[in-house]
């Protein structure tokens, strides 16, 4: 029985060049290469990845139902500074108030505030970093007894002074304290992550 084969002569004495058979030798070397270099470059790549006692540390969940009404919570993520301020109908209305006052870093109050739970904005709860935009010094606020010209924090390093909605109204910082990455887990616990 004579065996049928496909492809070409090549000239040379006679051979037949199965091409069907010789381009899959090659798409599967060349996948198996594929396939050899992702194994060995994976481990390369994953160990860039931060180790998990680290990721651990870059959040942290906060029962805001424990700060009392016009208290503050200052809390550490990742070693940075945040501000958790539980403000009253006054230091509300006086926020939305000054909407319309012409600021160096203009923000509605309503833009600072995350959705609770149930999709509302919750605007008695505001969180903001702890650090000065300035040089990154702590501001102090009304939980120690300095609220600056404004009602909200004052920095004593350089005399920055923020509103009731850490928004910049005097001093050399330029910009407002900016609002962290947090979300609501319930309606009594935020999360806040880096």
């Amino acid at each position: 029985m004579s065996e049928v084969q496909t492809g070409t002569d090549t000239g040379h004495g006679g051979e037949h060049v199965d091409e069907e058979r010789r381009d899959f030798i090659h798409i599967m070397t060349g996948a198996t290469a594929a396939a050899g270099v992702v194994m060995f470059a994976w481990p390369l790549i994953d160990q860039m990845n931060p180790a998990l006692d680290t990721k651990a540390l870059s959040s942290l969940d906060v029962d805001i139902s424990k700060i009392p009404l016009g208290g503050e919570a200052r809390v550490l993520v990742g070693g940075q500074p945040f501000l958790i301020r539980h403000r009253t109908e006054r230091e509300i209305a006086k926020a939305r108030e000054e909407d319309s006052v012409q600021m160096r870093d203009p923000e509605p109050d309503e833009e600072r505030l995350i959705p609770g739970p149930d999709g509302n904005l919750r605007p008695e709860i505001l969180v903001v970093s702890g650090a000065c935009t300035h040089l990154g010094c702590v501001p102090v606020g009304p939980a120690q007894g300095n609220v600056g010209d404004y009602g909200g924090w004052y920095c004593p390093c350089h005399g920055s002074h923020y509103d009731t909605s850490g928004r910049i109204r005097k001093g050399p910082a330029p910009t407002n304290l900016p609002v962290p990455d947090y979300r609501y887990i319930s309606d009594t616990v935020i999360q806040i992550s880096l």
